[in-house]
């Protein structure tokens, strides 16, 4: 191989690992789908108890919603769907699920807006509520929303005992959120 054809194949490698670099980046960017398995994760309740989904998922199936968290205020539309997953928790025990909520941010100050966004819900002993510092699981699962003043697409997924999401609804505006009969519903098949 001369020096050209040389170039040329460092040219051609170069440009074939951008490409696959560009693929994997756009898969780990994309939030799990239906039928797919959903990434381990592990997290931190504001009290420090970590929780990890591989071992909530080996008691039970596990209903993830993934809030807005701080976006410089405590979101009124995530404090009504907690509202409503919290009122309904017997529903849920009933369907056999452990429902884990994440409460994503800026590490500074994140415990301070998660125990003000908690305060006063009576989370039931079937849920967790841990936080997302710095959008590492948020990141994770690709639903970052990079846009001034946002921090998460609200989501919900339900995902089996082994792994695989049942259910995934990302919401790409603040509302249209997943209900709690939706869950309920995709729990019972």
């Amino acid at each position: 191989m001369n020096r050209k054809q040389s170039a040329v194949a460092l040219m051609v490698l170069g440009a074939l690992a951008l490409v696959s670099s560009a693929a994997i980046a756009a898969e780990t960017k994309s939030p799990p789908a239906v039928g797919q398995k959903a990434p381990d994760f592990a997290l931190q309740t504001p009290g420090g108890q970590r929780v990890e989904l591989s071992k909530e998922l080996a008691e039970r199936p596990v209903v993830l919603v993934v809030l807005r968290g701080w976006p410089g205020y405590q979101c009124p539309l995530c404090t009504r769907q907690v509202g409503e997953f919290v009122a309904r928790a017997a529903d849920l025990e009933k369907a056999g699920a452990r429902v884990v909520l994440v409460y994503p941010g800026p590490a500074d100050k994140l415990k301070e807006h998660a125990e003000e966004f908690a305060s006063g819900k009576g989370m039931p002993a079937g849920f967790r509520f841990v936080t997302d510092p710095d959008y590492a699981f948020t990141n994770q699962y690709g639903l970052r929303w990079e846009k001034k003043a946002e921090t998460a697409y609200p989501s919900t997924f339900v995902i089996d005992r082994d792994g695989t999401v049942r259910f995934a609804k990302v919401s790409k505006s603040h509302g249209d959120r997943a209900s709690v009969d939706e869950v309920l519903k995709t729990l019972a098949k």
